[in-house]
């Protein structure tokens, strides 16, 4: 069983910075895959990035490509997405997910999720 919860979203104006963090419980996150998905209004829910059980390799949707890295601290049980450059439509929840495989980009094979992070972009 793994718990996750998000933070670290907010209000940024457009070109500036976020980074956020998923905090992770239980004692077989290190053996998992993450993801960040995002859902905007009206929107189906979209995969930004994810990252092996290790870190060591991970994978950027194309619309984040350049702009958002994903990270992990397995010591600490953390999962990061850096933010850069952020646009209005980049304005979502986000929200981690854990999972087996990687990679993994449909969000229905996802099996643990957290609650979301608002983040808004202004222009």
């Amino acid at each position: 069983q793994v718990q996750l919860v998000e933070s670290g979203g907010g209000l940024v104006q457009a070109g500036g910075s976020l980074r956020l963090s998923c905090a992770a419980s239980g004692r077989t996150f290190s053996t998992y895959a993450v993801g960040w998905f995002r859902q905007a209004p009206g929107k189906e829910r979209e995969f930004v990035a994810a990252t092996s059980w290790s870190g060591a390799s991970t994978y950027n949707a194309d619309s984040v490509k350049g702009r958002f890295t994903i990270s992990r601290d397995n010591t600490k049980n953390m999962v990061y997405l850096q933010m850069n450059s952020l646009k209005p439509e980049d304005t979502a929840v986000y929200y981690c997910a854990a999972e087996r495989s990687y990679p993994v980009v449909r969000s229905d094979e996802y099996d643990y999720w957290g609650q979301g992070t608002q983040v808004t972009v202004s222009s």
